[in-house]
């Protein structure tokens, strides 16, 4: 048929204009003409931008910071890579600091984007074309300009040779094309995506010049070029990174930058052991600490430079939903494809002790994929989700239907075991001398907790105790990060520990987190190995909705399906992050509706002479 379509069409219109066909045949809209559209500097997702194009700084930037001083941050395990893009090797931290963008977000606002490379924008109003604009001034770290090749390049680059993730994130990009030096063309295959502008707008440009006979796809510890405010100073392979201000950086004065990018040296020291990171940090080798352990945050900070205010902790809240973190269970292994045998794993996990006992009860239980926000499923799908849901009724569990969100279960351990033990009768396994065993075959059920952080030995060592009363013989396993992530790029593991962040605004990254096509595809983020074709649908009508209250449904159907996938053993959240620094930063308040944004901050030099006079009479 599409054949056929573009056949017709070809004879039908021979004397007009022809119309643009996508890249699986179909004919589509070409949109508005450029010449009809105006050009902007910012574009949103569903509302118009927060801030006019005459606007000065970021309503949460103090464009009088003073500049200077250094800012030194613990990283964790180690690095072999100056490359963040590819699937080889273990980047270090910090790299986006190199690079610019398109356009960028404001931390303020739950999906905004503001010209950054890109000095005017012009969007179709029907979304199936973009022009972009780029600002003259803009150049990289060697002086040659930011061009429009330089875009395609880098498009192309990511797409063709980067990580998974570049593919799911621009699939509905049919092309990208230069106009002249300074204007670039995104022709979209279908108008499906809203968000697909925006993520575009996220675009890293990397140099042509620099990288066209260079091997991209393999590590590299060079100092790699980029256009941003910071580029490397120092590099100590799997010990140190080093980042300076760029003192010419050509978009220091944009509105979009005054006050941010203040600090002179950002410094990445790396530690194998979390517990010796915070040592260093109250020695006064660090200066910042983002704390997550809350038995840390409860006990570890009771020392006098607190409680004279040397060191000073801070919760920045964070506004955005608190997505999911979880034990990832690997669904590509045979024992655990059943969701029976998934749901008995998580009764056997009791997190209200583990609040308790271990977190000082500073958490919340996790529940939802979009926990803490509008787009969270609750008690039975409403008319708008079942429109969603009704399509696949007999490919979905009745209880998607009939039972409520959150998945009710007994309160306390015991009986939940029992229901465990029933799940994993069902699904063909019983106790034979204590051990659980798989009544066809007569094999044990044996499970490894693939682990790269020893803090989360101690958290896990409960889990393992709940699951040897079923009869599951399980292990912790410690590996290095390098090691680590080589088996998560092989999905070589039958659970870990995992997270999917969300943002107010979630969209094309749900292919990569949930989608069948990337379920196999090493180091995508669809850990569980998802392959449901009705997840596959709900993804698709979620990337396409074109109102907040339609994405908000999908976002709900969708959320409903993976929790009775029973894909992941939830863990908990807390709504803001815990930040120890000593206290010779300045920041404004109040701090930024959504997200940290520690660009901002800045050191106050006379706090920093007392803080090193301090540490000075300490030594």
């Amino acid at each position: 048929m599409a054949g056929f379509r573009w056949l017709l069409a070809v004879i039908t219109l021979a004397l007009a204009a022809p119309l643009p066909v996508s890249a699986d045949g179909q004919l589509h809209d070409p949109g508005t003409a450029p010449g009809d559209v105006p050009t902007v500097h910012a574009i949103a997702l569903y509302d118009d931008p927060g801030l006019p194009a005459d606007f000065e700084h970021l309503p949460y930037a103090n464009p009088e910071a003073p500049r200077g001083g250094t800012l030194r941050r613990a990283a964790n395990g180690s690095f072999d890579s100056t490359n963040p893009f590819i699937i080889q090797g273990t980047p270090a931290d910090g790299l986006n600091q190199i690079y610019d963008t398109l356009m960028e977000s404001s931390a303020d606002e739950p999906f905004t984007m503001y010209g950054l490379l890109a000095g005017g924008i012009r969007l179709d109003p029907e979304r199936h074309w973009m022009e972009i604009d780029l600002r003259p001034e803009a150049h990289f770290h060697d002086g040659h300009p930011v061009t429009a090749e330089d875009v395609v390049f880098s498009f192309r680059l990511l797409r063709d040779k980067g990580s998974p993730f570049y593919r799911a994130y621009y699939a509905s990009v049919e092309s990208v094309s230069a106009l002249d030096e300074r204007t670039v063309r995104f022709e979209f295959s279908n108008n499906q995506s809203r968000e697909l502008p925006l993520i575009l707008g996220q675009l890293p440009v990397l140099p042509k010049h620099y990288w066209q006979e260079r091997d991209f796809t393999r590590p590299t510890l060079d100092k790699l070029l980029g256009s941003g405010p910071y580029e490397i100073a120092e590099i100590d392979p799997g010990r140190r990174i080093v980042y300076r201000r760029v003192a010419d950086y050509w978009g220091r004065d944009l509105p979009l930058n005054r006050g941010r990018y203040n600090i002179d040296r950002l410094v990445y020291d790396y530690f194998r052991d979390q517990s010796v990171a915070l040592e260093a940090f109250m020695a006064g080798a660090l200066d910042m600490r983002i704390e997550s352990s809350a038995k840390n945050w409860a006990t570890a900070y009771d020392t006098p430079a607190v409680e004279d205010g040397a060191i000073q902790r801070v919760i920045v809240p964070d506004g955005q939903p608190a997505g999911m973190q979880g034990y990832v269970i690997n669904t590509r292994r045979a024992q655990l494809g059943d969701p029976r045998v998934r749901r008995a794993l998580g009764l056997a996990f009791d997190f209200d002790w583990v609040n308790r006992h271990l977190f000082y009860g500073a958490y919340q239980r996790t529940e939802s994929y979009f926990q803490n926000s509008e787009m969270a499923a609750r008690g039975l799908p409403g008319d708008d989700e079942l429109a969603l849901l009704e399509p696949y009724r007999d490919r979905l569990p009745a209880a998607v239907f009939d039972q409520p969100l959150p998945i009710a279960q007994p309160e306390a351990l015991r009986p939940r075991l029992r229901k465990a033990l029933e799940l994993l009768r069902q699904a063909g396994y019983d106790v034979r001398d204590g051990t659980l065993v798989n009544l066809e075959t007569g094999r044990p059920f044996t499970l490894e907790f693939l682990l790269y952080d020893s803090q989360w030995e101690r958290i896990t060592q409960p889990f393992v105790r709940n699951l040897e009363r079923l009869g599951i013989r399980s292990k912790i396993r410690v590996v290095d990060v390098n090691q680590y992530l080589d088996r998560l790029r092989r999905f070589q593991f039958d659970m870990i520990v995992g997270s999917f962040p969300q943002s107010a605004n979630p969209g094309n990254e749900q292919r990569d987190f949930w989608t069948s096509e990337y379920a196999d595809v090493p180091q995508s983020r669809n850990l569980a190995g998802v392959k449901d074709p009705v997840v596959d649908a709900l993804v698709d009508e979620l990337i396409r909705a074109d109102s907040r209250e339609k994405l908000d449904t999908a976002s709900r159907a969708l959320d409903r399906v993976l929790r009775w996938g029973c894909y992941v053993v939830p863990q908990w959240n807390f709504d803001g992050t815990r930040v120890a620094v000593w206290n010779k930063f300045a920041y404004p308040r109040p701090f930024p509706r959504y997200t940290p944004d520690f660009s901002v901050w800045w050191v106050d030099p006379e706090r920093a002479g007392a803080i090193a006079a301090r540490q000075r009479g300490q030594e």
